[in-house]
């Protein structure tokens, strides 16, 4: 009691900047706090890496560890922002129908980047990793940048496709500054509440803890739904949230769809690598080695595993189906700015790991969830003696938890994969890429379709844009 927790997301930074805008929500109570510093890694024998908003500040903490890196980071950084400015118009409408069709947005995107297309091309399609050796020598600078590359993705940073990843994670801004990550104010869920209230000052209903049990068609369109209390709802429009599989497979039934539909589905890649805690603290950790004033904290810290090979070799013992020695860590504690999350001198936080594996070889998530967790928490005390000590409560969330209480399919927190292959109109399948579906009246919104996971409200704008346009 007392205590308030994003279970699941926990930091803001991807929201449309045209949704915040359109819905007004700051009018129903939505209030984004921007982190300085942004992020913070520690070591045993130093003070660690400290990032932020100043680009100046970012150069001298990087220096410390490589006069050549923090010579190349706003060169780097400047690139990022050109790709990014190409390519946000594109996350703001739906996806072009076919080849044909984007071949003008390339073009004029091509022209956009001049010079700089050769390596934006090759951050598009190729590993984060490779790409970062190049830009830079030292760590921790190369293994902070390259969490961006596999939050969330069953991959590691020599994995293709992760370059996209990685620029996917700075497309948004906060406050005007591009790139820039916050917390929501009462926790993430302020998110889904000031969404509500703009919902229901524009006339909709909402109704909670009414489960749907089956899309309901007929000849091929939609007709509503059954709720699982055994209740319909006659529709003649259906916008469904999960992602692709349990849509279509699970609520609307195999047999409706056509068999390359039903394959397509069947192909797609939900794998996990996500383990999420949440925990309550009786204080707040402390550093060995912290900078002055504990402005860290406000960050997301790195931790475990802090190098590129020690990132690679977490993938890996996943990718056998062992759980490894030195997971991925970001730590955040969103109390330390938000006073409204936790009782006067209390803290929560979360922890974000990977990678772990779906189903544990030699064992259960049941046998090996809290032993896991025990392992993660000694990671932390490395550099913050006591933490362990200092939680009250935990809660954990290994991938078929989430995929339990949240509906997502593997765990899989972007609703698939988001490799090359499966963006723009191509995401989750060719088809289905702009958010109507083979059965007439029923369209997708959520991450599993064009621009992809996050919290971002693209997604559902964009297929109300289609639905309002006719498809």
């Amino acid at each position: 009691p007392g205590f308030r927790v994003s279970r699941a997301s926990y930091v803001a930074g991807l929201l449309r900047p045209v949704v915040i805008r359109e819905l007004r929500l700051a009018d129903h109570g939505l209030e984004l706090l921007p982190r300085d510093p942004a992020s913070f890694t520690p070591e045993p024998d130093g003070p660690g890496l400290l990032l932020g908003p100043d680009r100046a500040a970012n150069c001298a903490e990087i220096r410390r560890y490589s006069p050549r890196d923090a010579q190349r980071y706003p060169e780097y950084e400047r690139l990022l922002e050109r790709v990014a400015v190409t390519l946000e118009p594109w996350l703001d409408a739906p996806p072009p129908r076919s080849v044909a069709h984007a071949l003008p947005l390339l073009a004029a995107g091509a022209s956009r980047l001049g010079r700089a297309l050769p390596r934006a091309w090759r951050l598009l399609r190729g590993a984060a990793g490779p790409i970062l050796e190049a830009w830079f020598e030292s760590e921790p600078l190369r293994a902070t940048l390259a969490t961006d590359a596999i939050i969330g993705a069953w991959a590691g940073p020599s994995s293709p496709g992760s370059g996209y990843v990685l620029l996917h994670h700075v497309m948004g801004e906060t406050g005007g500054r591009r790139g820039a990550w916050a917390y929501a104010r009462g926790g993430m869920g302020a998110i889904s509440a000031a969404l509500a209230s703009a919902a229901r000052a524009a006339g909709a209903t909402i109704r909670c803890e009414a489960p749907v049990a089956r899309i309901r068609t007929r000849h091929g369109r939609v007709v509503g739904v059954t709720l699982a209390n055994g209740e319909e709802i006659d529709a003649p429009v259906v916008v469904a949230n999960p992602d692709p599989r349990r849509t279509l497979l699970d609520l609307v039934g195999a047999s409706a769809l056509p068999r390359s539909l039903r394959e397509g589905l069947e192909a797609l890649d939900f794998r996990s690598p996500v383990m999420k805690i949440n925990v309550a603290l009786d204080r707040l950790p402390v550093f060995r080695r912290r900078p002055r004033n504990g402005a860290y904290l406000r960050g997301t810290i790195h931790l475990g595993a802090s190098t590129l090979a020690e990132l690679e070799a977490s993938f890996a013992a996943a990718r056998a189906g062992h759980l490894p020695e030195r997971p991925m860590i970001e730590l955040t504690i969103p109390s330390v700015i938000d006073q409204t999350l936790a009782p006067p001198g209390r803290h929560v936080a979360s922890l974000f790991v990977q990678h772990v594996p779906y189903a544990p070889a030699g064992g259960d998530w049941e046998q090996l969830r809290e032993a896991f967790a025990e392992r993660v928490f000694a990671l932390v005390d490395e550099h913050a003696p006591g933490f362990s000590a200092s939680i009250l409560h935990r809660d954990v969330l290994a991938p078929p938890d989430l995929e339990r209480v949240f509906g997502i399919s593997g765990g899989n927190i972007f609703h698939g994969a988001m490799s090359p292959d499966r963006l723009w109109w191509r995401r989750p399948l060719p088809g289905l890429g702009r958010y109507a579906t083979p059965i007439r009246g029923l369209y997708l919104c959520g991450a599993g379709t064009h621009p992809g996971g996050g919290v971002m409200g693209a997604c559902g704008r964009n297929a109300a844009t289609a639905i309002l346009s006719g498809g």
